[in-house]
């Protein structure tokens, strides 16, 4: 795992893209912090990825950079007419129902 500069914290919790069996998948887990959302990004870049699935069962909390990283996948993927499982843990849940409450409830 590559060092993180010096001007900033290490990263808390993990924030990766996988293929999976149910196709690419953005993986959260842990505690998602403002570093682990650098981290990130430092290695896949600014621009939202195509991802078929968000699995954030494992999250124990997330910053809102990892918060307004995970809408962004959201928001690339309806945008481009795909649709994205969410897979979310209590926290992930309550979140996303915050910040678009009309929206269908994050799957188990």
């Amino acid at each position: 795992m590559p060092t993180p500069p010096a001007d900033r914290p290490p990263a808390r919790g993990v924030l990766r893209l996988l293929n999976g069996a149910d196709g690419r998948v953005l993986c959260l887990a842990g505690d998602v912090d403002e570093a682990t959302v650098h981290a990130f990004t430092d290695r896949y870049g600014r621009e939202p990825a195509r991802v078929d699935v968000v699995d954030a069962g494992s999250a124990t909390s997330l910053s809102a950079p990892a918060l307004q990283l995970v809408l962004d996948h959201l928001d690339a993927a309806g945008l481009a007419g795909r649709p994205v499982a969410v897979h979310g843990s209590p926290v992930v849940q309550r979140l996303l129902a915050d910040v678009r409450p009309g929206a269908a409830p994050p799957q188990d």
